[in-house]
């Protein structure tokens, strides 16, 4: 098969309840991956990244949520990428590679030469055709994206050491006590299906083992907290560590900007960056405006179509708000993600100047709140449906 006929699927992990728990409140009412980021559901920027890629079968999203939770979204994004996108839901946890090899026989049905495997909590510009088309030179069995970091932040993540030359991986630790490197993993790979091989062995070691340890009841009953499910096994310890230096796994670097969005300053944060992208990417869904016939807006913002916004509001930069929310006369913001249905109505809206990782560095306004007039909201994160007649800074309103 020609590289012209060879087809790709996508994988993108999205997790569930149970996972995420830093990003509450937000995600109290809505799922994570639902959550708004640049006027988008934070899935949707890696969904509609993977449209990029050549020769792309499936999209499926794999994680704990009900069905329900994303039937109305994968129809819809199905329609307008016009890709089919699918959700598979875990019945438990099987870990990032074990998870992958629950759906091995549906990943597989279109035959596909390279799998791509990406996390929804990740923010960048996602490389992926320039990834695979390195993938096919490297020849190995799956190439990760990384980036430089700061050697103060490297130890939050997993670090890796490649060969400078070949860019083959040599060396890969998750979250060190010591620094290793400077170079991340961005969670975002391509394997051929291969990987499947290797995930497999994985979990015939782990059977091997526990068919040992019932030689010695004891043992086993000493074995038994620490040992792992035979099929739950996890992409970096089980299978990214063992594989380095064995001329299996390769690199790319990517020199654009990457994030983890983990807590909901990061959201604002990351919001921000696919704002930005837009520009070059889709400045169609950017807005426009210098107050004379409709807002005044600085910077890169995003309106929904629905949104009402007053004439002499003042909106920028980094903001984005979402459907049928409403922006009273003279109300300024600056730095914020406005939700579905929430009315501000004459007001100020600090920016918020802070540490984005901090649970309180930004201001987010939940689904259906009503700001009234004159109240200014600074550093604060306000939950669905509550209504503020009075000034808060740094507060979460529950």
């Amino acid at each position: 098969m020609g590289v012209s006929e060879e087809r790709v699927v996508a994988v993108i992990m999205v997790g569930g309840p149970t996972k995420g728990t830093r990003f509450r409140p937000l995600s109290l009412n809505i799922p994570k991956p639902l959550f708004p980021l640049a006027g988008q559901p934070m899935v949707h920027h890696p969904i509609s990244a993977c449209k990029r890629i050549p020769n792309l079968a499936q999209i499926f999203l794999v994680g704990f949520y009900e069905e329900r939770e994303f039937a109305l979204y994968v129809s819809s994004i199905s329609n307008e990428l016009r890709v089919p996108v699918r959700y598979l839901r875990e019945d438990k946890p099987h870990g990032s590679a074990g998870g992958l090899y629950k759906f091995r026989d549906l990943i597989m049905e279109d035959s596909p030469s390279h799998i791509f495997l990406l996390n929804c909590d990740v923010c960048c510009s996602f490389p992926l055709p320039e990834m695979l088309e390195a993938h096919r030179r490297y020849g190995g069995i799956g190439t990760i994206l990384v980036i430089k970091v700061s050697a103060e932040s490297a130890s939050e993540f997993g670090e890796l050491v490649a060969d400078p030359v070949t860019n083959e991986l040599l060396h890969y630790t998750e979250k060190p006590e010591t620094f290793v490197s400077d170079r991340i993993n961005c969670g975002v790979y391509v394997f051929t299906p291969d990987i499947f091989t290797a995930i497999q062995g994985v979990s015939s070691q782990r059977k091997d083992r526990a068919n040992l340890r019932r030689v010695s009841s004891f043992e086993a009953l000493q074995s038994a907290t620490r040992s792992l499910p035979t099929d739950f096994v996890r992409l970096d310890q089980d299978i990214l560590s063992p594989l380095a230096g064995k001329k299996q796994l390769y690199t790319y670097e990517t020199m654009d900007f990457w994030e983890q969005i983990k807590t909901p300053g990061m959201s604002l944060r990351c919001s921000g960056l696919y704002l930005s992208q837009f520009r070059f990417t889709s400045p169609q869904l950017l807005a426009s405006g210098d107050g004379s016939k409709s807002a005044t807006i600085i910077g890169d913002v995003y309106i929904h179509p629905s949104a009402k916004v007053h004439p002499t509001a003042k909106i920028g930069p980094n903001v984005s708000i979402s459907a049928n929310a409403r922006i009273g006369p003279g109300a300024r913001l600056i730095s914020c993600i406005i939700l579905d249905d929430v009315e501000v109505m004459f007001y100020q809206l600090a920016q918020a100047e802070g540490d984005y990782k901090a649970k309180l560095g930004i201001t987010i306004l939940g689904e259906a709140v009503n700001v009234e007039d004159e109240v200014v909201v600074t550093k604060s994160i306000v939950l669905p449906n509550k209504t503020l007649n009075v000034s808060v800074q740094e507060e979460i309103i529950l």
